[in-house]
């Protein structure tokens, strides 16, 4: 059994992998985040600053369609 597209979107990435993905280092998704107040906000799993930051992959890919529409769009 396969899962639905839905599903898939609604998972989450951890920061690491994020960074890869979008080709940024850590510092430079820390810039990104505090620069574009829209940037989607990690999930994460504990209170401590050490804890895992994780980001639901809908809401990127929602972020990113945003971006590459207002580029088109000027």
């Amino acid at each position: 059994m396969r899962p639905s597209h839905s599903a898939i979107d609604k998972s989450l990435i951890p920061q690491p992998e994020l960074c890869k993905a979008i080709g940024q280092t850590r510092s430079g998704l820390d810039k990104l985040r505090k620069k574009d107040p829209t940037f989607p906000k990690p999930i994460k799993f504990g209170d401590t600053r050490q804890a895992a930051a994780y980001y639901v992959i809908a809401e990127v890919n929602a972020w990113l369609a945003s971006k590459i529409e207002a580029r088109d769009a000027a």
